[in-house]
């Protein structure tokens, strides 16, 4: 795929061009492009194909993860090969299309899914679900089809709610009034899982706009030649039932000729037990508070290496901002959230806030990563007016609702890109994250680092932190002689249970494998020229995610 002018005026998108068969042109990628063009509704440049013989070249995505490598590569290139055989009489289905399909088997995991998880046990319960947490235990041992469709309607109706609230300028399902207290001390075992809606989970995105064609492709030859066959994927079957939903994808795709079959309902075979969403592998967890034999090895094993929780003193604890002078535009109280969460929300603020404040000097430029609504970024570009605050993030209503509130105050040094946080290449002086989740805090300091600019990170989901083709964790030097992968796995499983539903003892040992957690990272960045330390927000209430990262190059 190659853009280049035409003349002053016209821009043109040239696109590879092979050979068509049923409405479907190859290479299949350009079909992607052009649903994806369609669906954008963009109408900046004039499409011309080219025409090429086929290639067996594939073509190489660097730094990218697993999942992005599997939508975005190795799925259309299997589609594609596919369909040219798919003049045999029985055309081998792609074992990537497998693994699509137990994917979206996979419970989902996002920012924030323990108070969604409850909020689904409360709706499960008001439909009629059964007796509170004891329904959901017997459904999974008994795996009962009857009683998995019945709950069907009640059990997604949550997600779709949330899913569809991010596509339209819809505030998502309110979760302001308190549980039931029985909902609330809910092990984290007993809820409910969170089932996908879309690709990657939850919400729509690229992947799915990526997807779509080649799916739509499969299933065409699969019901013409292959119907039998269709039963083995009833969940892919629903995502592309469900996508059809999404406002703009219909036009889109009539545009580029593609017209939607009509499946039939299939069994979904989704309702047999979920693994556990907090479970390691190999590692029993107790229901005594001390954890016998949970994260206590794995830290004993850490002190007799002389490597202990340790923060280092918070620089001002009661420094804090006069919100009440400010402008109602900077408060997060101006977003989409309740009363008590923008006052837990303000209190993080003045802890970053006060560390980037400190650092920042008349002409910085500052990112801030992963914006969401923008909270960090405007507090930033109104209390520093000499500095150059740039918001990035993927989400665009987050950005929508950031820059009205940017427009209100009348901000001239705020810029806004909506793009994945790898496609920013830019030179900054200060990086700042407020709860990345998982590796995207590393992600965060690694670009940092690379840039020499000093960063302010407090992460979030350490649940899902794991190896992938940019990080090895332990990240240290020192950890990394002292645990394995596994053991530290340990550490960041464990270090999500901070909730404040849980016992106080199981909290407290929580926040020592966050800390253990961030003191890794941190290490790891000393190695690198940083002196970095991990400083506990004020006031710990704050969040139960209340751990900053603030490294500064030496």
């Amino acid at each position: 795929m190659k853009g280049m002018k035409k003349s002053l005026t016209e821009e043109c998108l040239y696109l590879d061009f092979s050979h068509q068969i049923e409405g479907c042109i190859f290479p299949l990628h350009t079909s992607v492009t052009l649903f994806l063009l369609s669906y954008c509704d963009c109408k900046s440049f004039k499409v011309c194909f080219v025409l090429t013989r086929e290639s067996t070249d594939i073509p190489l995505l660097q730094n990218v993860s697993q999942w992005t490598r599997l939508c975005e590569l190795t799925i259309p290139l299997a589609i594609e090969n596919f369909l040219k055989e798919s003049s045999d009489q029985h055309p081998t289905i792609p074992a990537e299309i497998r693994q699509l399909e137990k994917k979206l088997s996979e419970p989902v995991r996002v920012h924030n899914d323990d108070k969604l998880r409850r909020l689904k046990l409360k709706q499960q319960e008001a439909a009629g679900a059964g007796p509170p947490l004891a329904k959901e235990k017997a459904m999974s041992q008994v795996h009962s089809q009857e009683t998995s469709k019945g709950l069907e309607s009640s059990s997604k109706s949550l997600e779709l709610k949330v899913a569809f609230s991010k596509l339209t300028v819809q505030d998502e399902p309110a979760t302001t009034n308190r549980e039931p207290s029985h909902i609330r001390k809910a092990k984290a075992s007993d809820l409910p899982p969170l089932e996908h809606v879309f690709a990657e989970g939850l919400y729509f995105t690229l992947a799915d706009i990526v997807l779509l064609p080649c799916i739509h492709h499969f299933l065409l030859i699969i019901c013409k030649k292959l119907s039998e066959k269709l039963v083995e994927f009833p969940l892919l079957s629903a995502w592309y039932q469900r996508i059809q939903e999404v406002p703009g994808v219909k036009t889109a795709a009539s545009h580029c000729g593609i017209h939607f079959l009509h499946l039939p309902e299939l069994l979904s075979t989704s309702n047999e037990q979920h693994p556990n969403l907090n479970e390691v592998p190999g590692v029993e967890e107790q229901n005594d508070p001390s954890f016998i034999g949970g994260p206590r090895p794995t830290m004993t094993k850490l002190m007799e290496k002389g490597i202990e929780v340790m923060f280092s003193p918070h620089p001002c604890p009661t420094w804090t901002l006069d919100w009440n002078s400010l402008p109602a535009a900077v408060s997060p109280k101006e977003g989409k959230m309740s009363c008590d969460r923008a006052l837990r929300k303000q209190q993080q603020l003045n802890n970053l806030v006060y560390v980037v404040t400190n650092q920042a000097k008349p002409g910085d430029r500052i990112v801030d990563f992963c914006s969401g609504g923008g909270h960090v970024g405007i507090v930033l570009a109104y209390t520093l007016p000499s500095c150059q605050v740039i918001l990035i993030e993927n989400k665009e209503l987050s950005l929508i609702r950031a820059k009205k509130r940017s427009d209100d105050l009348g901000l001239s040094n705020i810029w806004f890109i909506q793009a994945n946080m790898e496609y920013f290449t830019g030179m900054f002086n200060i990086g700042v994250a407020l709860h990345a989740c998982g590796v995207a805090t590393d992600m965060v300091i690694e670009y940092c680092i690379k840039t020499r600019a000093s960063f302010v990170t407090c992460p979030c989901c350490y649940g899902f932190i794991q190896n992938t083709s940019k990080f090895n964790f332990p990240k240290s030097e020192q950890f990394k002689k002292t645990l394995s992968y596994k053991e530290h796995m340990i550490l960041c499983r464990f270090a999500d249970q901070t909730a404040v539903q849980l016992p106080p003892e199981r909290r407290l040992i929580g926040k020592q494998c966050m800390c253990l957690v961030d003191l890794d990272r941190a290490r790891a960045a000393g190695e690198r020229g940083y002196f970095a330390q991990v400083i506990s927000m004020e006031p710990e209430s704050c969040s139960p995610k209340n751990n900053m990262i603030v490294g500064v190059p030496t």
